[in-house]
């Protein structure tokens, strides 16, 4: 019997979730079954989307439950095994929650080969938000050589691998980030053009740096930053819902986008899409990344903080905060 810390969900949260969000417990997990095996966890991925599965309201995932351990997507290593494809000692990852050990029979749990990228980037790049950036720029974006793609929240998890899948693939491309570090950092790793939307009139901005306007618009945050975005499409353009960080902690129903009619003017599309919506696509994506990282075309960045079970609820506020740059990971182990 092997005892384990976890964070379970104690009230759901108005605003930005706080201390009395989130409860500890200790447990003793059962042996391992037939057909089962023990993970111990070392890396638990910090995601915006956390902050909706928190909601009682219908969503694309049921709502974590008050009492039910925190949903999050986990790297670790099988520790005990009763179970013919997982054996002791192999690297996994899969969606296990915020604990220090779990028993799973293995359903939505793969192996990870550490030796390609370190546990941090299965989380990452290599992980939900490189598949995220992958299948919206493909599938949803019909990404091609000598688009125009523009990406909010571009140092974020998602958004620092959709700018650099797109030059890959011989785009411009234009980020939006907050804060002099950050954009400096998207010049650094390839994007053609950044805007500080902290301290840059956006609208103006992407008028400048986009004067034909753009081909692809891959949205991580809603708000003012979608409707500066709608206001500079190009006929025929792409807009890929993706995420809308900046109101996810209004206690009140933002409002929709005030520009809408431009995708009527320039006969362009605006749709969302979830990174489960591709499974059949998902190992071609993570070899054609795996090989964009040995070749250097790809840079994985990882903020790592290093903590117990217990810091999950103040490390995912940094989300919030623009802590980040890159993925973020808390490093239980």
């Amino acid at each position: 019997m092997t005892t384990t810390e976890r964070i379970t969900l104690a009230q759901r949260p108005s605003g930005l979730p706080d201390d009395s969000t989130w409860a500890s417990e200790t447990v003793d997990l059962p042996a391992p079954g037939d057909g089962e095996f023990l993970v111990k966890v070392d890396h638990i991925s910090l995601d915006p989307a956390m902050r909706g599965w928190l909601n009682d309201v219908r969503s694309y995932l049921p709502p974590v439950g008050i009492g039910e351990v925190m949903r999050a997507a986990v790297t670790g290593t099988v520790v005990e095994s009763n179970h013919p494809d997982f054996a002791v000692g192999d690297a996994v990852t899969g969606n296990l929650g915020v604990t220090q050990y779990a028993v799973t029979d293995g359903g939505g749990v793969q192996k990870i080969d550490t030796s390609v990228a370190g546990p941090a980037t299965w989380l990452g790049a290599l992980g939900m938000p490189g598949l995220t950036a992958y299948h919206g720029l493909h599938e949803v974006g019909e990404m091609k050589s000598g688009d125009t793609v523009v990406i909010s929240a571009a140092a974020g998890a998602v958004g620092s691998v959709a700018g650099q899948l797109a030059k890959a693939k011989g785009c411009t491309v234009i980020g939006i980030a907050g804060g002099p570090e950050k954009c400096a950092w998207l010049k650094e790793i390839g994007f053609d053009e950044v805007i500080d939307y902290k301290n840059e009139n956006v609208l103006k901005r992407l008028r400048e740096v986009a004067p034909k306007g753009i081909d692809v618009y891959f949205d991580n945050v809603g708000g003012d930053i979608l409707d500066a975005a709608l206001a500079n499409l190009r006929r025929g353009a792409r807009v890929i819902i993706c995420g809308a960080v900046s109101t996810y902690n209004d206690e009140q129903l933002a409002p929709g986008p005030k520009r809408y009619m431009s995708l009527l003017v320039f006969r362009a599309k605006m749709q969302g899409f979830l990174v489960f919506d591709y499974p059949d696509k998902d190992a071609a994506a993570i070899a054609e990344m795996s090989d964009l990282i040995s070749s250097g075309k790809l840079v994985a960045r990882e903020t790592v903080v290093e903590g117990g079970v217990e810091d999950f609820g103040r490390t995912l506020l940094g989300l919030f905060e623009g802590r980040n740059t890159g993925k973020l990971v808390l490093k239980i182990a």
